[in-house]
Parts: C-alpha cells; sequence; structure tokens
C-alpha cells in the first residue's frame, strides 16, 4: 500500500517527500532540498529502505540534501533527468552559487530518468513524465493515483520561468500534454505549497483559463 509523507524543508520551503511501499519499506525519497539529518531521521524512525533520491529538478532548494541522504543510505540511486544533470554538481547552474554560504557542489547522478521510464518500489509503479519549462529537464512522476509535479504545477499558478532554461511556453505545452491529461481525480504533489488535484487545476488554475 502506498504511503507519503511530506516534510517542508530549508528556507524556500520545499516539498520533500518520501513514498514508500508499506509492507516492503521501499521508498523513493523526492526532492530533498535541504535539513539532511531531520530527513533522515525520519527515514530511520519508519524503518524505510531507499532506493532512489528522485531530483524533479536541479534547483538548490531541490537538491541540497542529496549527498547526505546518499552517504547514509547504502545503494540509494540518485536520479535526474538528463537536461538537468550538470545541475547537481555546478553552483552556477543549480543558483547556489548566488547565496552566500550555501554553494552546494554535490554528487553526480547515479541514473538519467528518461520519459516514459517507469520506477517500481515493492509492488508501487511511477512513470517518468518529462516537463520542461521550469527548467530543462524538469520531470513529474505519476503512479498508483498521484503526481509529483515538482515546481512544474502547483495549487493555482505554475513554475517560474524566468531562470536559465526556463520557458513559458514550453511549460505550459507540458502541463497540458502531460499532466492535463491524466485523471481529473490524480491528486497533484507540488515541490511547494498545498496538495491539489488535476481536475481542480484544469478548472480553476488561471494560467489556464
Amino acid at each position: 500500500m502506498l504511503r507519503i509523507e511530506m516534510l517542508e524543508v530549508g528556507q524556500i520551503e520545499a516539498n520533500c517527500y518520501l513514498v514508500y511501499d508499506e509492507q516492503t519499506r521501499e521508498t523513493l525519497v523526492i526532492d530533498p532540498g535541504a535539513e539532511g539529518e531531520r530527513i533522515q531521521k525520519r527515514i530511520e524512525v519508519l524503518a524505510l529502505k531507499v532506493k532512489y533520491i528522485i531530483n524533479t529538478h536541479g534547483h538548490l532548494d531541490h537538491i541540497g540534501a542529496n549527498g547526505y541522504l546518499k552517504e547514509k543510505n547504502r545503494g540509494a540511486e540518485i536520479c535526474i533527468h538528463r537536461g538537468d544533470s550538470e545541475m547537481l554538481t555546478d553552483p552556477r547552474k543549480n543558483i547556489s552559487f548566488y547565496f552566500a554560504g550555501k554553494e552546494i557542489d554535490g554528487p553526480p547522478a547515479d541514473r538519467h530518468l528518461e520519459a516514459g521510464e517507469v520506477l517500481t518500489i515493492g509492488t508501487l509503479n511511477f512513470k517518468v513524465l518529462h516537463t520542461p519549462g521550469h527548467t530543462l529537464g524538469g520531470i513529474c512522476l505519476v503512479g498508483e493515483g498521484v503526481c509529483f509535479t515538482g515546481d512544474t504545477l502547483f495549487a493555482g499558478s505554475i513554475g517560474r520561468t524566468d531562470l536559465p532554461g526556463g520557458s513559458f511556453p514550453t511549460i505550459i505545452k507540458a502541463i497540458k500534454n502531460e499532466l492535463f491529461v491524466l485523471d481529473e481525480e490524480t491528486v497533484v504533489y507540488p515541490g511547494h505549497g498545498p496538495q491539489t488535484t488535476i481536475g481542480h487545476e484544469k478548472k480553476t488554475n488561471p494560467y489556464f483559463r
């Protein structure tokens, strides 16, 4: 059975998700942006087995605790789309260079995720959707009635497109073609802010009215 725990981490208050199979305890850690010790404590309290550390994109507030969690969870693979892979190790590209004392030069990706790829934890399956527009390599993960949208789609908003690799027409196209075709009951777990559903966003998101 699917279980999801959300931790709001870091000064930018990014949503980090522990997504796990209740029986096997196999786990995806999605967007561990900061506070690695706090995230790891929950992993240990819940007796989870981290299989993948997933970055929906490569900005600092979604990758900051990658190195800490990889060190603490033997065998866990850091996964990101190839389009954002260099951001993991380049403080200028992940924007951390511009925040004094917070440069992130973390470990490289163990695995490059591709559109259509399926990640499995226990009996649960999640499909990779390539949703560029916020960054070149932005992804979402969909499966088991939920979708983790990173900074592509929020409740009542979309990801900003004014940073390097961003494109307003591209993110709008990605949301329409990859997300708004999903079942309207799909629960959206975004990279910041509260949950929503695909159906609610199709009806009310001001960027699509």
